[in-house]
């Protein structure tokens, strides 16, 4: 590839088909329909060119193709790895490790300086088991491309913005995550990379674990005994960090933009408040990389792909990220 238009002010943008059971092109050409997001961004589409062609045909949405392949270089990078065909909807080792493909190239194409930033159509974590990755999603393959040791998940929605102390394992589990030094890390971590992302010094806010952040430990000890010393550290440090704060409360205060990001101690503590509040809008950002690396606030959804009914909302949303996040990088 690696032939960049110097007139064309636009950041490159490597989208990934993800899962080709799924949704991921459907909603792909949906978004890049849009002209403006395609005056704000220059997409590069990394996936299976017949499965694409095969997409907008089936959304009436071939001047789609005309106007990526229009572009020099081509605006879709075709690995071809779908051969034997796929049915939508199913779990298949061939899509799954199709899937891995297009992640690991979007790396590479980052890699070699033809594209500023990567944002990913989502993924089935079963197939991508199958395909022979054993990764439980996005996050820790692209550290493991990267050679990324720490690295945090977390969700753009508007001017809420939530960090991940944990992700994909059982809520016991998580719970035992839940001690000082790990938050502590967690918020020195948010501070120096968000800043960096944003421009900016920023704001946190750190979520308790319990009900009304346990009430000085009538409901629990972990807000006493494990994160309000974390809190305290840091902000000893000089980050502008406060907290803990009653989880039921605390997201809505960070939607309304009084603080810059939102702790949260396990996925769904996470991600309930964001869906709620902004799902189709809201993106999953994966911080401590060093590529800006987006994606949608949704999976695959099986149980509607290939009906050409899937909402594109995040996908444009995401992609925009992507964009606007590298031009910060660049200045």
């Amino acid at each position: 590839m690696n032939d960049r238009n110097k007139n064309d002010p636009r950041p490159l943008v490597g989208i990934t088909m993800g899962d080709a059971a799924g949704i991921g092109a459907e909603i792909i050409l949906n978004a890049l329909a849009d002209a403006e997001l395609r005056s704000k961004v220059r997409p590069v589409v990394i996936g299976d060119a017949d499965a694409i062609r095969q997409m907008a045909d089936m959304l009436g949405r071939s001047d789609m193709l005309a106007t990526l392949d229009a572009n020099s270089p081509s605006e879709i990078i075709d690995l071809d790895n779908l051969k034997n065909g796929f049915d939508f909807g199913r779990v298949s080792a061939t899509t799954g490790k199709a899937a891995g493909e297009y992640i690991a190239k979007a790396v590479e194409l980052w890699k070699s300086g033809d594209i500023d930033a990567i944002c990913t159509a989502p993924i089935n974590k079963e197939s991508l088991r199958l395909g022979g990755y054993d990764f439980p999603g996005h996050t820790e393959f692209l550290a493991k491309l990267t050679g990324t040791e720490k690295f945090a998940m977390s969700f753009f929605a508007e001017k809420l913005r939530v960090v991940l102390l944990s992700t994909h394992m059982p809520l016991a589990e998580a719970i035992r995550q839940v001690k000082t030094k790990n938050i502590a890390d967690l918020i020195k971590f948010t501070d120096h990379t968000l800043s960096e992302l944003l421009n900016r010094k920023v704001k946190i806010a750190v979520a308790g674990l319990n009900p009304h952040a346990s009430e000085n430990g009538m409901f629990g000890t972990e807000e006493v005994n494990e994160i309000e010393p974390a809190i305290k550290a840091c902000a000893a440090k000089g980050i502008d960090v406060t907290g803990p704060y009653s989880p039921d409360t605390i997201f809505l205060r960070g939607f309304r933009g009084e603080f810059d990001a939102v702790i949260a101690h396990y996925h769904d503590q996470a991600t309930i408040p964001v869906k709620a509040m902004s799902f189709g809008s809201a993106v999953n950002v994966t911080l401590g990389l060093p590529l800006i690396r987006t994606s949608v606030d949704h999976g695959t959804a099986f149980d509607i792909a290939g009906k050409g009914i899937a909402d594109e909302s995040s996908m444009k949303a995401a992609i925009l990220l992507a964009g606007k996040l590298a031009a910060f990088r660049c200045k």
